[in-house]
């Protein structure tokens, strides 16, 4: 299960943001512990030193989870809870470390927007420590890591610059920017603009009138932005972005279905927390991708089925509560093996992850010899 959180910082600091938006609604609290992969000691996140040096109007700073988001991560939490403990009796009522495994991204918004749908899915109950598993900004694989893969970073580069440049997009901007009287020449795109709307509209934060009338727009040109960097028919592209995560995906699944599957190894869900920018590649890779940007405490569910009678496994996936057709499936309760299929096509090791990162490197180090 991935649940998705937004990122960005907020660049247009025209509106004043209330240092009481960051107040923890009493009901998400839970006590959690932060720990790296092999639970060590949580890694430093660069991330969240990066955002405390953006101090935003009203005095807080950058990438912060708000009340609002914790509200709506609480809810989300709330919704599993009805259907894997109310309706169908498969977790426990409170947390138990043995059943489930959590695994976010290592940003604080993001370990808290975690905290909140934990205690939303187990109302803040638990027999045992909450261990939360992160890893170093270096080698993250819940989010494209530019950063980290060289091959996507070339790929990639001047696409952001370059989608702003094509027809449609171009005079969209033209038109948005010189709406809300921002200089042409400003390093705003519709990724930027995307993360201001969707902050302001869900706070209902007095935003600049020309924001709100052009929301749509900028969503929608957002969306093609995004199609533009990663693009569907770019198969190495998406492998790199999303592939490693893939790859662990595949294995949970093959490990649950093992015949004889190793003792206390395998748990009953595996909760990742990732990010709009995760949620989009993985649903081109199944198929399922709707056009529309990832809103905030979105959540990807893969459930895995036994057959009573032929024990054959089958899939079923599941985006904002709603059943999806995976593509390659013939129906949406899809045989394991064909769902499998259509993972393998984008799935990377970590060993062909670094292969396929570093490749471009070596061809271009080769060719200034």
């Amino acid at each position: 299960m991935a649940a998705g959180s937004g990122a960005g910082v907020v660049l247009l600091p025209a509106v004043e943001w209330n240092p009481q938006l960051l107040e923890v609604p009493p009901q998400t609290q839970f006590d959690y512990t932060v720990t790296s992969l092999a639970g060590g000691p949580k890694p430093h996140s660069s991330y969240d030193s990066h955002y405390r040096k953006t101090t935003l109007k009203g005095g807080m700073f950058a990438g912060q989870l708000t009340k609002v988001g914790m509200e709506q991560m609480f809810a989300l939490g709330e919704r599993l809870r009805k259907k894997y403990v109310d309706t169908v009796p498969f977790l426990s009522p409170s947390f138990k470390p043995q059943e489930v495994f959590v695994r976010s991204t290592n940003m604080y918004r993001n370990l808290e927007s975690t905290r909140c749908l934990l205690a939303g899915l187990f109302q803040r109950e638990k027999e045992g420590s909450i261990i939360i598993h992160t890893d170093e900004s270096s080698s993250e694989v819940l989010y494209p890591n530019y950063q980290n893969c060289w091959g996507l970073r070339q790929r990639t580069r001047g696409r952001r610059e370059a989608a702003a440049l094509q027809p449609g997009i171009s005079e969209d901007l033209k038109k948005v920017k010189e709406g809300m009287g921002t200089d042409s020449s400003d390093e705003v795109d519709f990724l930027v603009l995307l993360d201001n709307v969707a902050a302001e509209q869900v706070h209902s934060l007095p935003s600049c009138p020309m924001l709100k009338r052009f929301a749509q727009v900028i969503e929608r040109r957002a969306v093609d932005t995004a199609l533009y960097i990663l693009q569907q028919e770019d198969r190495e592209g998406l492998q790199m972005a999303v592939g490693p995560f893939l790859h662990i995906l595949e294995n949970n699944l093959v490990k649950a279905a093992d015949p004889a599957p190793p003792p206390n190894k395998t748990r009953k869900l595996y909760l990742y927390a990732a990010h709009d920018v995760t949620l989009m590649p993985l649903l081109m890779v199944l198929g399922t991708f709707d056009h529309k940007w990832p809103p905030f405490a979105a959540d990807l569910t893969i459930e895995l089925y036994q057959h009573q009678e032929s024990e054959e496994w089958f899939v079923q996936l599941y985006y904002h509560g709603e059943e999806q057709l995976p593509r390659g499936c013939p129906e949406k309760l899809c045989p394991l093996e064909k769902f499998l299929n259509t993972v393998s096509l984008y799935s990377l090791s970590p060993e062909k992850y670094q292969t396929l990162c570093s490749q471009a490197q070596e061809l271009e180090l080769g060719n200034e010899e």
